[in-house]
């Protein structure tokens, strides 16, 4: 098969989809690979390397596209990137398609199957790929937070995170406990400082208790739970996830007009909308913004400031999945894996995503011929 890499140019991207290892298993199984020029250059993966490895080097989108049968990627993609696409092309990167209609028509208009990493599955129903991106936006969150409770603006809190003998770490509340907030309670707790973790499903908190220990406090998620922590939180971080739908507003303005002067919230579920009112997407060089007194923090695409970790992350994570559907065809290939197709949200000029296709009010239609039952 003839596999195509793009250079990401949206949202600041720096990551790149696969390394010259991932290359180099699908090259040494027989498939061609186009790798957009300096594809690879923000993540420290030089064009020779690509080329070392059985890669070729092309010089324009629209090249790796026309001579590509699967086009990887990382960030969503754009209405310029999906207008570039030909009739019945395979597409694999995340796509958010639940916030960009336009790209959802693009997609069906042109037959291309499009496969979302945010909904792609494995055996005992996690996202695997996801969850990688969700460790380092996890981790990160904490280390922005301890940058932002320094005194970088008038109204910062001027804090350390973890504290002094004798003078009180910061309070990180944090919001869901899923993979992102199971990763920042971690990073938080590493800190010293004081961490409190909300969710609504008391199995997610028996996990994350039993994970970490005794040391952070759990609480089950109600409105009146959330307003009481979102008064006491130095650092209130977003990690509510809803797969494959809009992130509800969990924290409304009122709720963040009560929060303390300098605190910093940091809404990594941004890149699903968002789960605080005031919450709207930033970018990594213009990051912040200040509303009620607050620092808010919303980079949709956090896992970019490490773009080298997270590339070898996310090559881990897909190599296997990409290999699969060029070694067997993307029909073969989803027949023999369920957790790939629950990640294809258009097939055949069908959206094949029920959620999406509530969202939107257009025909939805289930892939059964590749069901196993």
């Amino acid at each position: 098969m003839r596999i195509g890499i793009l250079k990401e140019t949206h949202f600041e991207e720096k990551r790149v989809a696969l390394t010259p290892a991932g290359v180099k298993l699908l090259v040494d199984h027989g498939h061609q690979v186009f790798v957009e020029k300096d594809a690879g250059l923000q993540s420290r993966f030089t064009n020779d390397e690509y080329e070392k490895v059985g890669a070729t080097i092309v010089y324009s989108p629209d090249e790796v596209i026309n001579r590509s049968e699967l086009v990887v990627k990382v960030a969503p993609f754009t209405e310029e990137e999906a207008q570039k696409l030909n009739s019945e092309q395979i597409v694999f990167s995340f796509l958010h398609l639940f916030m960009r209609r336009k790209i959802l028509e693009i997609f069906l208009q042109k037959k291309v199957t499009s496969i979302g990493f945010e909904l792609v599955e494995d055996g005992d129903g996690n996202l695997p790929i996801l969850s990688i991106m969700s460790e380092i936006a996890g981790q990160l969150s904490i280390q922005i937070a301890a940058r932002y409770l320094e005194k970088n603006f008038d109204v910062s809190r001027g804090m350390l995170l973890g504290g002094i003998p004798g003078v009180a770490p910061a309070a990180v509340v944090i919001l869901g406990a899923g993979t992102v907030g199971t990763n920042a309670a971690r990073t938080a707790l590493g800190f010293g400082a004081q961490v409190i973790v909300l969710d609504k499903d008391l199995k997610k908190l028996r996990k994350i208790e039993d994970t970490i220990g005794k040391s952070i406090t759990t609480v089950v998620m109600n409105p009146y739970t959330i307003e009481r922590a979102v008064k006491f939180a130095d650092v209130l971080i977003g990690a509510v996830l809803i797969k494959g739908e809009k992130t509800p507003h969990i924290v409304t303005e009122d709720m963040v007009k009560t929060m303390k002067p300098g605190s910093v919230l940091i809404d990594v579920s941004i890149d699903q909308g968002g789960c605080v009112e005031t919450s709207r997407p930033t970018t990594i060089s213009n990051p912040v913004y200040i509303q009620h007194n607050v620092i808010h923090y919303c980079v949709p695409n956090i896992p970019a400031l490490v773009p080298r970790t997270a590339s070898y992350g996310l090559n881990n994570a897909i190599v296997d999945y990409v290999l699969q559907i060029a070694e067997m065809g993307i029909e073969e290939a989803l027949k023999s894996n369920d957790g790939l197709t629950k990640g294809v949200c258009t097939f055949g000029g069908s959206c094949t995503n029920e959620t999406l296709a509530e969202l939107f009010d257009i025909e939805f239609k289930k892939l059964f011929f590749f069901s196993h039952n």
